[in-house]
C-alpha cells in the first residue's frame, strides 16, 4: 500500500478546500453587503431620518422588512445607510494604513542601520497601547466624530503593515535577484518599487482583508461609545447604543445591526484567512 506520509496529499488536499470555502463565502457575504451599501446610494425603502409618531416601534413585517425603531424610522433602511458609512469608513482607514505603512515599512527595512531601529521602536510605542484604548484617547482628543474616528484608526492599524512590508524588505533585499540588478545600476527606489514590493502583495492583500474586519468591528465599537460617526448620519454601532434601553420591548432594533456587524467582520475575516492560507500554501 502507498503511504502518504511526507507528501502531505490528502492533508494538503483538504487544506485546499478549507481555504477555497473561506474564500468562496466570504467573498459572497462582503458582495451582498456591499451591494446593499451601493444600493442605498440611489434606492432605499424610506429615508433613514424620516420619522413617523404612528409607526414606533413597529415589527418587521411587509411594510417594515426589519421593523421600526423608537422614532418611527424604518431599520432597514438605517442598516443600508449604515453599510455605506461603516464600509466607506474601514476603507478610507485601512487603504491609508496600507500606504504609509508600507511605505515606511519598505523604507525601513531596505535602509537598515538606526533609521530602522527608530522606527521599529515607534512602532513598538503605538503597538504596546491597547488597541482600542489607543483609539479612543485619539478620538477624544481630537474631538470625536468621522474624521477624528478615521485619523486614530489608521495611526493604529500603520503598525501592522509597517512590519510586513519591513519583514519583506529584509527577506529580499540580499536575495540574487535584487543584488543583480542593483550591479546593474539600479535604483534603489526602482529595485524597491520593481523587485521587492510585487513579491509582499500576496501577505499585504490578506493583511488588508483582515484589517477591514478589525476596522470595521473598531468603528462599531467606537460609535457605540459615541465617539465614531455622529448622528444624524446612521451607524450600526450607534443604532445599537441608541436600542439597549429597550432592548426586550423591540429587540428587533438591536439585532438588525448586531447581526450585520457580526456577519461583516466574519465575512472580511474569513476572505483574508482563507487568502492567507492560500498564498501559504502556494509556499509549500
Amino acid at each position: 500500500m502507498k503511504s502518504f506520509t511526507g507528501s502531505g496529499g490528502p492533508e494538503r488536499e483538504s487544506r485546499r478546500e478549507n481555504y477555497l470555502f473561506d474564500i468562496t463565502a466570504g467573498s459572497v457575504l462582503i458582495a451582498l453587503i456591499a451591494g446593499m451599501a451601493l444600493l442605498s446610494l440611489v434606492y432605499m425603502p424610506y429615508d433613514y431620518n424620516a420619522m413617523d409618531s404612528g409607526q414606533r416601534f413597529s415589527g418587521p413585517g411587509w411594510s417594515h422588512l426589519l421593523g421600526t425603531d423608537n422614532f418611527g424610522r424604518d431599520v432597514f433602511s438605517r442598516i443600508m445607510a449604515g453599510a455605506r458609512y461603516t464600509l466607506m469608513t474601514a476603507l478610507i482607514t485601512v487603504t491609508g494604513s496600507v500606504i504609509l505603512g508600507t511605505v515606511i515599512g519598505l523604507a525601513s527595512g531596505y535602509s537598515g542601520g538606526l533609521p530602522d531601529e527608530a522606527v521599529m521602536r515607534l512602532m513598538d510605542i503605538i503597538s504596546s497601547f491597547p488597541g482600542i484604548l489607543f483609539a479612543l484617547a485619539m478620538a477624544a482628543l481630537l474631538g470625536g466624530g468621522e474624521g477624528a474616528l478615521i485619523v486614530s484608526l489608521l495611526i493604529l492599524f500603520i503598525p501592522g503593515f509597517t512590519r510586513i512590508s519591513r519583514s519583506g524588505a529584509l527577506e529580499y533585499k540580499n536575495r540574487d535577484f535584487v543584488l543583480l540588478v542593483r550591479l546593474q545600476g539600479a535604483s534603489h527606489g526602482r529595485i524597491i518599487l520593481r523587485h521587492i514590493l510585487p513579491n509582499l502583495v500576496p501577505n499585504i492583500l490578506s493583511a488588508l482583508v483582515l484589517g477591514l474586519s478589525n476596522a470595521i468591528m473598531a468603528e462599531a465599537t467606537m460609535s457605540y461609545l459615541g465617539l465614531g460617526i455622529q448622528p444624524p448620519v446612521p451607524s450600526w454601532g450607534r443604532m445599537l447604543s441608541e436600542s439597549q434601553n429597550f432592548l426586550f420591548n423591540a429587540p428587533w432594533c438591536a439585532l438588525a445591526p448586531g447581526v450585520f456587524i457580526m456577519l461583516t467582520v466574519i465575512a472580511f475575516h474569513a476572505l483574508g484567512e482563507g487568502l492567507k492560507r492560500r498564498y501559504s500554501a502556494g509556499r509549500l
